[in-house]
C-alpha cells in the first residue's frame, strides 16, 4: 500500500481501503463551489478520516443519550439531542429543525408519517 509522502503532517494513517467513497467525497467537494476545480488525491483521503471521526464521534454521544433513556435502539430523536446538547454540533442544529418542520407539515397536509420519518438528510 501506498504511503503518504513526509510533507504531508495531516496524513499519517495508510492510504486504502476507505469507509467512505472517495470518488463520492471529490464529488461533493467539487459541488461546493464554481471557485473549486481542481483537487488533489489527498484531499479527498482527509475528507474521508475527518467524516468517519464526526460520524463515530456523534454516534456516541447519541448512543450515550439512547442509554440515559434506557433504549438499546438509536432513533433520531437520539442523535438530535446530541447535537443540541453539543456546543461543537450547533451547525447542525437548522438541519435538525428543518426536519422536523418538514415532519411536522407532512401530518398536517395528511402525508404519511411512516414516509416522513424515512426522509434523507444530505450530507
Amino acid at each position: 500500500m501506498r504511503q503518504a509522502g513526509a510533507y504531508s503532517g495531516v496524513m499519517y494513517w495508510k492510504t486504502g481501503p476507505h469507509s467512505l467513497p472517495l470518488a463520492r467525497i471529490k464529488k461533493i467537494m467539487k459541488k461546493s463551489g464554481e471557485e473549486v476545480k481542481m483537487i488533489s488525491g489527498e484531499a479527498p483521503i482527509v475528507f474521508s478520516k475527518a467524516c468517519e471521526l464526526f460520524i463515530e464521534e456523534l454516534t456516541k454521544r447519541s448512543w450515550m443519550i439512547a442509554m440515559q433513556s434506557k433504549k438499546r435502539m438509536l432513533h433520531k430523536e437520539d442523535v438530535a439531542s446530541a447535537i443540541l446538547a453539543t456546543d461543537v454540533f450547533d451547525f447542525l442544529i437548522g438541519l435538525i429543525f428543518n426536519e422536523t418542520a418538514t415532519a411536522t407539515a407532512a401530518a398536517a397536509a395528511g402525508g404519511d408519517l411512516a414516509e416522513s420519518e424515512n426522509m434523507s438528510i444530505p450530507c
